[in-house]
């Protein structure tokens, strides 16, 4: 008999066992998981899928006929379409939500000559634009991509590792560590701003990414890009005298010549040799827009520009030491200015390219926001 019960209990307790496992198991099988309000559903590393906008956020600066500021605006004054369709405005604030950024410096050999002022405008970033609440990543670039501090609240550190940046080669794979950069801010808590500041060359070179598929992942993980364009011509300047090169003799932004009687001045009208740096009677949002749509175009002309353009950012370029810490500056108070509104796509859900409009009801006021995103269709 006590056989008997021992042969039963020891039955019962491996039952129990064997159902517990199964438990276990299925508790901890992966499937599909609806993701959080305002995060992005995980995307396969190759191909098109479709992707799901859960919550858009839009960047917007507002100023009025002087160029100033307008800080004053409440959300009733705003309206947002979305493929020309008006949408309820979710959320919304005036740069008071945390932000996290990236940091993402040149260290090419090309402006070299410019380095130590990069280097010093470590407290200009942690001061302007990472404030008490934000945090930061700092990558550079130059024919490789470097991640040199990983997400941090401390100044100390973010300072240390500007103000230790080391030239590099001659490469600028600027589209490369944008990818990087949005790859890193993907994982950020959706409540945080994320914004990514690159300092350097509006140039590319030996990038393996393609811009317009690069903005197409900023615009889906709601990625503010800023510009604070290098002056090549101004490293040379501070360089050894070369006999061999010609520089330009007007500085990027602006027409040397005025154009052939009869026809309009493009990116390769401009100057001699079907190039030309300057953007000044440039339709960017068209760039931006065209980029976007198709990814496999090459932008050869004002990248920095076009990403800015595409993702409701600022583009500024320095030409001398002193700027580059004014433009990081005006960065960080547009930043403290900047509005965003958020909303859920309704009745604006097809594949393809999405064009945000942002109104306002005081015609006299200047509206910046970003253009539009892509979905990709299955």
């Amino acid at each position: 008999m006590l056989r008997r019960c021992l042969i039963v209990g020891f039955a019962l307790l491996a039952a129990s066992c064997s159902f517990a496992a199964i438990v276990a198991r299925a508790q901890g099988t992966q499937g599909p998981i609806t993701p959080k309000s305002g995060a992005q559903a995980q995307q396969a590393p190759q191909g098109s899928i479709r992707v799901s906008v859960a919550l858009v956020n839009t960047p917007v600066t507002v100023h009025d006929s002087k160029g100033d500021l307008v800080l004053n605006l409440k959300k009733e004054n705003f309206e947002v379409f979305d493929n020309g369709i008006k949408q309820a405005i979710e959320s919304f604030d005036l740069g008071g939500e945390p932000l996290s950024a990236v940091l993402v410096f040149e260290t090419s050999s090309r402006i070299e000559p410019l380095l130590p002022a990069v280097q010093k405008s470590g407290i200009v970033f942690t001061q302007a634009v990472i404030g008490p609440s934000g945090d930061a990543a700092v990558i550079s670039y130059d024919d490789g991509i470097e991640r040199l501090l990983p997400f941090t609240a401390d100044h100390d550190k973010i300072e240390k590792t500007i103000s230790t940046l080391k030239p590099g080669n001659s490469g600028t794979r600027l589209y490369d560590a944008l990818s990087n950069a949005v790859n890193l801010l993907r994982n950020r808590p959706p409540e945080r701003r994320r914004v990514i500041i690159v300092v350097g060359e509006p140039t590319d070179s030996g990038s393996e990414e393609k811009l317009g598929e690069v903005l197409r992942q900023a615009q889906l993980a709601n990625v503010v890009i800023y510009g604070v364009g290098l002056s090549t011509t101004a490293a040379e300047l501070r360089s050894q005298p070369q006999q061999s090169s010609q520089r330009p003799i007007t500085p990027p932004g602006t027409f040397g010549t005025p154009p052939i009687p009869g026809t309009v001045q493009t990116p390769t009208s401009g100057s001699p040799g079907g190039s030309n740096a300057g953007s000044g009677n440039i339709d960017l949002g068209a760039l931006a827009e065209l980029a976007v749509r198709n990814v496999k175009s090459v932008v050869k002309d004002h990248p920095l520009e076009v990403a800015a353009t595409a993702t409701g950012g600022m583009y500024e370029s320095a030409f001398r030491e002193r700027t580059i810490e004014k433009v990081v500056d005006a960065i960080g108070g547009e930043l403290n200015a900047q509005y965003t509104l958020s909303y859920r796509p309704t009745g604006s859900d097809a594949a393809g390219y999405h064009q945000i409009k942002v109104t306002l009801d005081q015609a006299d006021l200047k509206v910046r926001t970003r253009p539009g995103y892509y979905l990709d269709g299955k």
